[in-house]
């Protein structure tokens, strides 16, 4: 039987309390998380080549987008595309945290899932779903990560523009983006675990929004070590090792390990 379900406060600390016992985990493991810093470590140059990148063009973007201001006094027309280069680097930054976990967990979901599978036979093991194809793997993983993108941007765009507003913009905000930002990757770091598990993306999404407390205490705690300079390369294995507690005895505990099935 699984644990009793808390919800509210005493869930969102529930949430906390997996992210530290996978950090315990890979405390233990030190080849599982050097293992998992592979993929981390590629995302980043490839976020830091492409941040580099939208830094430099940010003033070209911003010019492209805004040619009605040709006509403009020099200065107005300087200032406008100096403040939105800003806007589109910022904007070019949330995205980066918001979606270096879908794009690691892509790059490295040989790593991860390997990292997982341990986790879970360390555990006592987990009857597994059938295996299905490489290919299809892949594929379905890109078509749910643009659907969860998808979800984030739908939330996140509105956000970061009422970032501007005075008072709500430096209050609520903040606070709403933690919760959004966090909920979306405990979606992705409890994707392993739960297609393990025979789970499909909806019935994902239902379990996560049946018990949001525990899901949010986990992702905000991750969405904050993450906007920690290199927080999301060196934390993404113990994320990994702590979503996969959190599924096999919180999210998703019915369902039947080895030693169950053995029975």
């Amino acid at each position: 039987m699984g644990q009793p379900t808390r919800r509210g406060i005493g869930g969102f600390a529930d949430g906390i309390k997996y992210f530290f016992q996978g950090l315990g985990w890979v405390a233990r493991h030190p080849r599982q998380w050097l293992f998992g810093l592979i993929p981390a470590l590629i995302a980043l140059a490839l976020y830091i080549v492409a941040l580099v990148l939208l830094g430099t063009y940010a003033g070209d973007l911003a010019a492209w987008v805004t040619p009605f201001a040709d006509g403009w006094s020099s200065g107005a027309r300087d200032a406008l595309r100096f403040l939105l280069g800003i806007v589109i680097f910022g904007l070019g930054l949330v995205l980066a945290v918001i979606t270096f976990t879908a794009v690691t967990l892509l790059i490295g979901e040989p790593f991860y899932e390997k990292l997982s599978e341990h986790v879970e036979e360390d555990m006592g093991g987990v009857r597994k779903a059938a295996d299905i194809p490489v290919w299809r793997s892949i594929i379905r993983s890109v078509r749910d990560s643009l659907i969860t993108l998808g979800y984030v941007l739908l939330f996140t765009i509105p956000l970061f523009i009422l970032g501007f507003v005075p008072v709500i913009g430096q209050t609520v905000v903040p606070v709403l983006g933690a919760a959004v930002s966090g909920f979306f990757l405990t979606v992705e770091l409890t994707t392993l675990a739960m297609e393990r598990r025979g789970l499909a993306r909806k019935q994902r999404f239902a379990i996560l929004r049946g018990d949001r407390s525990p899901a949010l205490g986990f992702g905000v705690l991750v969405f904050l070590i993450f906007l920690i300079p290199f927080g999301a390369v060196f934390a993404m294995p113990a994320a990994v090792a702590g979503a996969t507690i959190m599924v096999r005895t919180r999210l998703a505990p019915h369902h039947p390990t080895q030693d169950q099935t053995a029975l």
